[in-house]
């Protein structure tokens, strides 16, 4: 699924960097956000509502926000987009425990931990 996700990712940045037509990114832009969906879904059940106040999950809404702001600000999509793309790199290779600190609880979470106090997938 996060070879799908980046996949569709580079063609949709490609694509609006060299001016392709929309009809022909609205096929990237689904599988993008379907596969998107898709590793988000595989990380709130692996930590439950715990990812939310994560580092991770953070990030990921962090840059959610941010390709929310594209239609408001259409001229600026390819830098968003790099940010975007530069910001996804950079915490999905930072150590774990940065990646997987809790805001909420002030110290890095262990999905070992979670789910043998079966708070994983119950919160």
């Amino acid at each position: 699924m996060r070879a799908l996700h980046l996949a569709a990712v580079a063609f949709l940045i490609g694509g609006h960097a060299y001016g392709a037509a929309p009809e022909a990114l609205f096929p990237w832009l689904l599988v993008a956000v379907a596969s998107g969906a898709g590793l988000m879904a595989t990380e709130i059940l692996a930590w439950g509502l715990h990812w939310f106040g994560m580092a991770k999950g953070i990030s990921v809404l962090a840059k959610l926000g941010l390709l929310l702001v594209i239609p408001f600000a259409w001229g600026a999509r390819v830098p968003i987009l790099l940010v975007v793309l530069v910001g996804s790199a950079v915490t999905s290779h930072m150590p774990a425990r940065f990646r997987n600190y809790s805001f909420l609880y002030g110290r890095r979470l262990d999905p070992g931990a979670l789910l043998e106090r079966g708070q994983a997938s119950s919160t």
